[in-house]
């Protein structure tokens, strides 16, 4: 019955001894490749808004991560207090500030 199927051949072993540090380096390069393309730019950018947060003053034009924009009129530990329209006040929270514009921006719009 050998003419349907041929006999199989076994192959040779892999060469032992190429051990782990091929595997090391590897995952090593990896983490590596990890923390400059992901993790870095990620703590660059908390640091930038963390300023920008600490940075905001009383008379500030902001924008909100919701796009709520305004003037501050008031500025708490947590909490701002912004000037949405004549007479219509709104308190947000200050890590949702995403960005402060330039006086006489939002006047404009």
């Amino acid at each position: 019955m050998d003419f349907f199927i041929s006999p199989a051949h076994a192959q040779q072993a892999a060469p032992q001894g190429a051990g782990i540090m091929p595997t090391l380096i590897m995952l090593g390069l990896f983490f590596l490749f990890m923390y400059f393309m992901i993790i870095r730019p990620q703590m660059k950018r908390q640091k930038e808004h963390k300023q920008l947060i600490e940075s905001i003053e009383k008379g500030n034009e902001v924008v909100t991560q919701g796009g709520l924009g305004g003037k501050v009129r008031e500025v708490g530990e947590n909490f701002l207090l912004l000037e949405v329209s004549e007479n219509v006040n709104v308190t947000v929270q200050k890590s949702s500030i995403s960005s402060v514009v330039p006086k006489g921006t939002l006047g404009s719009l």
